[in-house]
């Protein structure tokens, strides 16, 4: 018969696995990407796969140890410990050394007798986003750029950088590998651009989170409507970019801005069955009044400047979005800005999305005749729009655009939302 002692005995190693088991993926996610980074940093660019292998090497390490030995009081500082003392074993192998490191940076600063990681706060923040300008750089494509993004500075593993590309293992794999070989093969130094250069650099920068933060609000994937994991990471480094004096500019502030706007509405995209929300039977009070607060303050800070980008035009759109009310105003406002976007930058999704906000202040019937000039005959969101323009003038049009839009919808949830419009149509 157990005693209370010999069954808490028992128990004790299940909650210290179950424990394990929840900390070593969340500390993945937030420290992998912050070791890499400065170990790519102490590296050289030329040896990111090294600096990856050290830092996986490192996580390795903590499952093998914390399961016999436990979860240590201080995880993080054991993980960056480990991590010091295997960049020190790397360079004390000496064949090692004198093969794939020596070679490359014997011009470098780093002491090589002793060379000791710098894993301090501000060591992190800089090396993440020095790395940022490395990878964002414009010799490589830019899927590539945000893949280097998602495995470095987001510590994604690459069956989820796999999934979120919609394209298997191999690929990616493949992918990164040619990047990491031009970085390598073009010496490109992780730093921070000079001031001449920054300003050209940061656009490509951004460019990269927005698509990054794109890729989460807008998930391709079947069985996931948005990937709020893919946002957070886009908001987080945009957010060092604010912090840092040099690249704290009016555009930036308003990519996040835009970000914030943005995410405060993800709670309401989703049912309870996590079917997708329109935005117009979306329940208002589940929206983050705290991340609109938030998008208004970083707006006003991006209008300190004197150069007007998109995604200040975006984050003014996605700002009047933010205001359930359908009111003239809102979609005055709304339109005029989509005619600013379309000047700085054309688009044909935001030309869609202008003639959506045409049809709410000049009528179904002219935006209709705007949106057949169009001509986005291989999209789905196209005859999504059609359709629900010729609702409530044409049925028979308004259904064989939903039909059409059915055909060409890649997404699970993008088909379950238009069948959704065909049977209330039917109806």
């Amino acid at each position: 018969m157990y005693t209370i002692d010999s069954r808490l005995q028992t128990i004790d190693p299940i909650i210290e696995t179950m424990k394990q088991q929840e900390l070593i993926p969340h500390l993945f996610r937030t420290e992998f990407r912050k070791i890499a980074a400065v170990l790519c940093k102490h590296f050289g660019i030329e040896n990111i796969q090294t600096a990856e292998d050290i830092a996986s090497d490192t996580f390795l390490s903590a499952v093998d140890t914390w399961t016999y030995k436990g979860i240590p009081a201080n995880p993080t500082a054991w993980l960056y410990t480990v991590a010091k003392n295997k960049a020190k074993n790397h360079f004390h192998r000496a064949k090692i050394f004198s093969q794939k490191v020596a070679a490359e940076i014997k011009n470098s600063s780093t002491e090589l007798e002793h060379p000791e990681v710098n894993l301090t706060e501000q060591n992190i923040k800089d090396s993440q986003l020095q790395m940022l300008f490395a990878i964002c750089h414009p010799l490589i494509p830019f899927e590539s750029q945000v893949g280097l993004a998602l495995r470095i500075l987001c510590g994604f593993g690459i069956n989820e950088i796999a999934t979120a590309f919609l394209t298997n293992t191999e690929t990616i794999n493949k992918r990164l590998f040619r990047a990491k070989e031009k970085l390598r093969a073009e010496k490109v130094k992780i730093e921070f651009p000079g001031k001449a250069e920054i300003n050209d650099r940061l656009d490509t920068v951004l460019t990269t989170l927005y698509l990054l933060f794109s890729e989460g609000y807008y998930s391709e994937s079947d069985d996931m409507i948005l990937r709020e994991d893919l946002c957070a990471e886009a908001m987080r480094m945009t957010y060092m970019l604010i912090e840092n004096e040099e690249t704290n500019l009016p555009r930036v502030n308003a990519l996040y801005a835009l970000m914030c706007f943005h995410s405060s509405r993800f709670a309401a995209r989703k049912n309870e069955k996590g079917e997708l929300v329109l935005y117009h039977e979306q329940d208002e009070s589940l929206w983050n009044q705290e991340l609109i607060t938030k998008g208004i303050y970083f707006l006003h800070e991006a209008a300190k400047g004197d150069k007007l980008s998109k995604y200040h035009i975006e984050a003014s759109i996605a700002y009047w979005h933010t205001i359930k009310a359908d009111t003239k105003e809102k979609w005055d406002n709304i339109l005029q800005l989509y005619n600013k976007l379309l000047v700085i930058e054309y688009s044909p999704i935001a030309a869609l999305n202008r003639t959506y906000a045409l049809s709410k202040v000049k009528g179904k019937q002219v935006a209709i005749a705007e949106a057949e000039k169009l001509h986005l005959t291989t999209n789905h969101f196209y005859f999504t729009l059609l359709g629900e323009l010729y609702t409530g003038i044409d049925k028979k049009k308004a259904k064989e655009s939903f039909d059409q839009a059915l055909t060409l919808a890649k997404t699970q949830t993008d088909k379950q939302t238009i069948r959704k419009r065909i049977d209330e149509l039917s109806a």
